[in-house]
């Protein structure tokens, strides 16, 4: 399963959008996740990534589904910042 975080829009920016996002995934998207299957998170097409929205959206998917989450590399500098953040 795949993730492409462009449909939230390709400026993510707030923390209530954040949460409005992944609220939406768990709802819509993450539903009809296989119990074995991988989510594979997709930058491509995002603009703007902030550590914000980041944490608001990516902290509780890596909770809810430990070890099943990758992230797709991606050269934007605002997503490898705020991932940084996330990490820490």
């Amino acid at each position: 399963m795949t993730i492409e975080l462009k449909k939230f829009g390709r400026i993510l920016t707030s923390r209530p959008a954040g949460r409005d996002a992944w609220l939406a995934a768990q709802a819509y998207i993450l539903r009809g996740k296989k119990p074995s299957e991988k989510i594979r998170v997709d930058f491509d097409g995002v603009n703007v990534l902030t550590p914000s929205w980041a944490d608001e959206f990516l902290s509780p998917l890596f909770a809810a589904y430990p070890n099943q989450v990758e992230l797709i590399p991606s050269k934007n500098p605002t997503v490898i910042a705020a991932l940084e953040f996330v990490r820490k």
